[in-house]
């Protein structure tokens, strides 16, 4: 078993554990509700711009890494993150190996403004009405757990919540179902989730695959003011950094660097 297949492995009990512990009914009509109440899809909207968005991600750890940082003052992150111009927030929310919890991400969503990806395992509509109600603006969906079939029923019900998703894939296959599935934001992982080996290249390569009109998001690996520029050279219209700030004392000078302001 590799560690994806872990990780959908205890997504499975987590998730049939959430269904005991709530009423899906109330839970779902719960989330409808907050959807008329908020405006829709404001994390893609603030990844539409000029020049490379940033989405900063917040974790405690990783299975390639382990325990990333054990200083972990989440409101703290996230507010320091809108503070320095960070376009969107990603939030892990996966406990056994990220360290994640969904109420990290509901707490930061009642502290910042800036738009909040929830960074999960989802592979049940009941997360989808979850996140809307933990205060989410979007949602990762991965191809490589969701067939063609789920991938375009979790999109039409997260677009009924407003919530965006992201849409992750790793290869030329996983990109194509991601169009075909009418994705408005892919975001290409430079890092294998069988292997964890990373390669900032693959979202370079990927990028061909998808119309010019999809936000174009690389995700993972992303270190440097050189592999900006590169991914800029290549149409990518945002990315997604999350142990380079995580690791990062000053994390105002980190993001100018990579801006190229500094």
């Amino acid at each position: 078993m590799n560690i994806l297949e872990e990780i959908a492995f205890k997504t499975e009990k987590r998730v049939e554990n959430l269904k005991k512990s709530v009423n899906y009914n109330a839970v779902k009509n719960n989330a409808l509700s907050l959807a008329n109440q908020t405006e829709p899809f404001l994390f893609e909207k603030a990844l539409k711009k000029n020049t490379v968005a940033f989405i900063c991600e917040i974790k405690k750890a990783s299975p390639s890494k382990g325990i990333i940082t054990e200083d972990f003052p989440y409101i703290d992150i996230a507010k320091e993150y809108e503070r320095i111009g960070a376009d969107a927030v990603s939030v892990l929310t996966e406990p056994y190996f990220f360290k994640g919890e969904p109420e990290y991400l509901k707490q930061i969503s009642q502290n910042v403004k800036i738009p909040i990806l929830r960074k999960d395992f989802i592979i049940d509509e009941i997360q989808i009405y979850e996140t809307k109600l933990i205060g989410a603006s979007g949602m990762l969906l991965i191809c490589s757990l969701l067939d063609s079939i789920q991938l375009r029923d979790f999109i039409n019900i997260a677009d009924n919540l407003g919530l965006s998703c992201l849409v992750e894939a790793h290869t030329k296959e996983e990109t194509e179902t991601a169009v075909n599935a009418n994705a408005r934001i892919i975001g290409v992982n430079n890092r294998n989730l069988k292997t964890f080996d990373v390669d900032i290249k693959n979202s370079i390569n990927l990028r061909k695959y998808v119309p010019s009109d999809i936000i174009y998001v690389s995700e993972s690996g992303i270190n440097s003011r050189e592999q900006i520029k590169e991914l800029e050279k290549n149409n990518v219209n945002a990315v997604l950094i999350g142990e380079t700030f995580m690791k990062s004392k000053n994390k105002a000078d980190e993001l100018a660097f990579l801006k190229g302001l500094k």
